[in-house]
């Protein structure tokens, strides 16, 4: 466990070294939620107390899974930087080094996702605090999820700038699957079949019925489908880095 925390800490220390991330990460999900929420409020999906309450979890989904994914990058850096074979060259185990990054990418995914919580009384939703700890909850599995899956996505990528072009190319599809912005139930028949395969859909869906009782999908189902993806990606994550060769 010190081994995994160690990694953690080194990966936050490289995070809170540029507080200018910190503060460009809040730039695209805020412009979702005031200038696409405020200019299509007076549409069909306002089914809280306005569209852009509606669209809140959305956004913070938006912020979970783009950061935790950014935070990937970190290990392709590793490995050009040389610190990836220092890792696995010492005597800490495959399955330490993969749990610490995938811990690393969650924590960053869900700090940066909890700056926009103070944004949610500007759009009209009330949070009570049992409803808070469950938004919180639901926010941190999703985080583990979100960053698990972008280190398995990451690993056979060896160039930073390659990776950020086809992890986009697949993150967009995902967020704009996942009903963030409109209701599933509303949608075209494709769009519910494609959202079943969507981990981003469980997410927003497990954070909108947290805030507002009403769920598209079971809790307990989208519960055990994150945990389900945080495993196999998790499982994945170990595999490949124990293929890498010092």
């Amino acid at each position: 466990m010190s081994n995994v925390l160690a990694i953690v800490w080194f990966d936050l220390k490289r995070f809170w070294a540029s507080p200018l991330r910190i503060a460009f990460g809040l730039t695209q999900p805020l412009l979702y939620l005031f200038v696409l929420g405020a200019a299509l409020r007076s549409g069909t999906y306002a089914e809280v107390s306005g569209y852009q309450a509606y669209i809140f979890p959305g956004v913070v989904g938006l912020s979970l899974m783009f950061t935790a994914i950014s935070a990937a990058v970190g290990i392709v850096h590793d490995r050009q930087t040389g610190l990836l074979n220092a890792l696995l060259v010492s005597p800490v185990r495959r399955s330490e080094i993969a749990a610490g990054k995938i811990g690393a990418g969650a924590v960053v995914a869900w700090v940066q996702s909890m700056l926009l919580l103070p944004f949610s009384p500007t759009v009209g939703i009330g949070v009570t605090f049992p409803h808070l700890v469950l938004l919180v909850m639901a926010m941190a599995l999703a985080s583990l999820a979100f960053s698990a899956l972008g280190l398995a996505l990451a690993l056979p990528f060896q160039s930073v700038i390659v990776f950020p072009v086809v992890s986009n190319t697949l993150l967009l599809p995902m967020f704009f699957l996942s009903g963030a912005l409109y209701p599933l139930d509303l949608a075209p028949d494709w769009i519910r079949l494609a959202a079943v395969f969507d981990p981003a859909a469980y997410a927003v869906d497990l954070m909108r019925g947290v805030l507002t009782t009403q769920f598209v999908v079971p809790p307990a189902r989208s519960v055990a489908t994150l945990a389900a993806c945080l495993i196999a990606a998790g499982w994945l994550v170990v595999r490949r880095i124990s293929r890498r060769n010092a």
